[in-house]
Parts: structure tokens; C-alpha cells; sequence
């Protein structure tokens, strides 16, 4: 039978053990994710807590700790040790003396000041007390204390992954800040989110919407959607294959710089591209995924997963540099490429193996540039 060490016990002090004097503390150091959790759990988006810039302007010159995290703590103690396991809070005063910073070390103490035999209630002092001694936070606290001794295995706290997507959409946002916005044909947004999107990039200044499409549901998707259409530039057409076909009339002619797909298929839209002599160029078109994702602190792009099925080595080569060339864009000095295949050694019974050699040394000669390539590599590996 597996031991469980003294230190996964949660043991409680029952009212009859507790005497006046008696106290114990708990110590924990706050932290940036802390304070995210905090807000995500509370509700409290202050931006006092979040919002460097804002709280560097406030009195307190930087961002502290919401005030009832140290409330939390207290409770901690309660709840946990001391009385822990069976008390029932029944009220808890708090003045709050200092802010709490992050990298901030709390020392929270709970001491008995009074016992009450007939209702087997316990006032105890809080106080909390920063690495440099001085009170943060105090009060008092009213519980009614188990009468029962238990001692239990501790639960395992749930573990918080802290992710901000709008933090990360903010950064990407940022990368056009000071940049003319570049006029867009918004092929067919006929439905609420293409049209949303399209009327959103242009609140950011990044494009000037021409929206291309038939007029009339334009407007009632925008007005079910309560979106403003006044001095937006519209194009009538009569259905999508007219709405793809005139927007790549559009950019071929230079009078639009790009084109966002709205609420057709995107096979619509690429058949009207391909077709187009002026909107070719020396390398295949293909697609590139930006993902978010929570536990990976850096933008991730998979290439290519919607245009091109079965490339050929030379378009794996396009389709590499497009990708590069992508995020080289988007600020990644120098982008890490993962070639991906089911083993990683090269094997003339997997194909994509040997084209992953290739591509390797093709980008040694400089055949593909402003990346760092490697593989063949499993997806798992490629990641860790």
C-alpha cells in the first residue's frame, strides 16, 4: 500500500483544540499569471491589475494585486489548515494597507482572539505581511470552528493555464499601426461574421472595404446585424461567381491591393484567382494557417492544408518560401521550419521523407531562403 506523506494530509483544529494566541500562517509569492486568474475567475478586469501602461499612470505607478487576492489567502488558511476541513465562514473584515506587486512574498497569519463555547465560534486576527515586513493587508474574521477531527488525503488543486487571445490579436493588430490602409475587395460577405469581419479590419484602419456582392442582402445582412454601411463602396453583382470574378478584375486592374473571401466557397474564389493571368506570379499559391495556441508562447503556421493536395517537391519549395516569407512579415527574424513526415529518417519507402532531405538541402544552396529548415520530422517532435 503506497504511503501518502505527511505533507498531502489535510488536518484540521477542531474549536475544542483551539486556544486563544494560537495562530498559523501561510506564505505564497504572487505572480503575473496570478493576477490573470484572478481576473478570469473574478470577473474583475480592472486595468489596474491588467493593463501596464494604464497602471503606470495610477498612483500606484505600476500593476499590483487585486485586493481580495489577499482575501483568498486568508481564506486559504481557514479553509485548509487552520481551523481547515468543516469551518463555515461567517464574516471576514479586511482593511487594506499596501499594494501588492508582482514577485511580492505574503506572509498570511491567523490568530484566535476570542472562543464562543455556545455557538462554537472563533474570531481569529488576519494579517498579511510582505518580504519587507510591512502590513498589507488586516482584519478579523468570524468562523464557526469544526467540532470533529478529520484528517484526509489533500485534493489536488486543478492546474490554470492562463491564455490571452486578444493579448496575442493586440500584437498582430500592431504590426500595421502607422500603415496606409490598402483598399480590399471583400468578395460576397453575405453573412453576418464575413461582413462583421471585413467592417471590423476597416475599424482597425487596416483595409478600405469595397464590398462585392448582391446589394440588397448585403444590406440586410447589415442591418440585421446592426453593422453601418454608410460610406462603404459597393459593388452590385448578382451572385458569387460574379462577386469572384469581379474582384480579380479589381486587382489585376491595381485598383484594389487585396482581396478577403467573404461567405463563398473558397474553390469559387481560386478558380477566378488562377484564371487570371495578371495575378500570377514565378511560385505556386498556397495557404497558410496562424494558430494560437495556449501552452506555445509563439504564433504557429501549418502550410499547406487547404489549396494544394498532393505537391510536387518544386511546390513544396514554393510553398516553404511563401511560408517564410509569411512570417518574416509578420516579424519572425528568422522562421523555423519543421518539414513533417511520419518517421524522422529518411527512407525511399516514404516518399515525403526524401523530399524532406531535398528541401534541407536545397535551402543549404540557397535555393530557399530566410529560413531555418529541418527534417523529415514527426509532428511531435516538430513541436516540442
Amino acid at each position: 500500500m503506497n504511503q501518502i506523506p505527511p505533507s498531502e494530509w489535510l488536518e484540521n483544529v477542531t474549536y475544542d483544540e483551539m486556544v486563544v494566541g494560537q495562530s498559523a500562517r501561510l506564505l505564497r509569492t504572487l505572480s503575473t499569471a496570478d493576477i490573470q486568474a484572478f481576473a478570469a475567475v473574478s470577473g474583475d478586469t480592472n486595468p489596474t491589475h491588467l493593463n501596464s501602461d494604464y497602471a503606470n499612470d495610477t498612483l500606484f505607478h505600476g500593476v499590483i494585486a487585486h485586493g481580495m487576492w489577499g482575501g483568498a489567502l486568508i481564506s486559504a488558511l481557514l479553509g485548509t489548515s487552520f481551523p481547515g476541513p468543516g469551518t463555515i465562514y461567517v464574516s471576514q473584515d479586511l482593511h487594506f494597507t499596501r499594494p501588492v506587486r508582482i514577485g511580492d512574498t505574503l506572509t498570511v497569519t491567523a490568530t484566535v482572539v476570542s472562543k464562543d463555547d455556545s455557538r462554537k465560534r472563533v474570531e481569529l486576527a488576519c494579517q498579511a505581511i510582505n518580504q519587507k515586513g510591512e502590513s498589507v493587508l488586516h482584519g478579523v474574521a468570524q468562523v464557526v470552528a469544526p467540532t470533529q477531527k478529520v484528517r484526509l488525503p489533500k485534493p489536488h488543486a486543478p492546474q490554470i493555464q492562463v491564455f490571452d487571445p486578444q493579448a496575442r490579436f493586440r500584437e498582430l493588430l500592431a504590426l500595421g499601426q502607422g500603415m496606409p490602409a490598402e483598399r480590399c475587395a471583400v468578395v460576397h460577405p453575405c453573412d453576418t461574421d464575413s461582413l462583421r469581419g471585413a467592417m471590423d479590419a476597416a475599424l482597425h484602419g487596416l483595409i478600405i472595404p469595397v464590398l462585392i456582392g448582391p446589394e440588397a442582402r448585403l444590406r440586410s445582412v447589415a442591418e440585421a446585424a446592426g453593422i453601418d454601411l454608410n460610406g462603404i463602396e459597393i459593388l452590385p453583382v448578382e451572385h458569387s461567381h460574379a462577386a469572384a470574378r469581379k474582384a480579380v478584375e479589381l486587382a489585376a486592374l491595381g485598383d484594389v491591393g487585396m482581396l478577403m473571401k467573404g461567405s463563398l466557397h473558397t474553390d469559387e474564389l481560386m478558380h477566378a484567382v488562377l484564371s487570371s493571368p495578371a495575378l500570377r506570379t514565378g511560385r505556386r499559391m498556397s495557404h497558410v494557417f496562424r494558430f494560437d495556441i495556449p501552452l506555445y508562447p509563439k504564433p504557429l503556421l501549418i502550410t499547406d492544408a487547404a489549396l494544394n493536395i498532393r505537391p510536387t517537391l518544386a511546390e513544396k519549395a514554393d510553398i516553404i518560401q511563401n511560408a517564410i516569407d509569411f512570417a518574416r512579415i509578420l516579424r519572425v527574424e528568422q522562421p523555423k521550419v519543421a518539414i513533417l513526415s511520419a518517421v524522422e529518417t529518411v527512407s525511399p519507402n516514404i516518399p515525403s521523407t526524401l523530399d524532406a532531405a531535398a528541401l534541407c538541402k536545397m535551402a543549404d544552396r540557397r535555393q530557399i531562403t530566410g529560413g531555418l529548415l529541418d527534417g523529415p520530422l514527426a509532428f511531435d517532435n516538430a513541436i516540442s
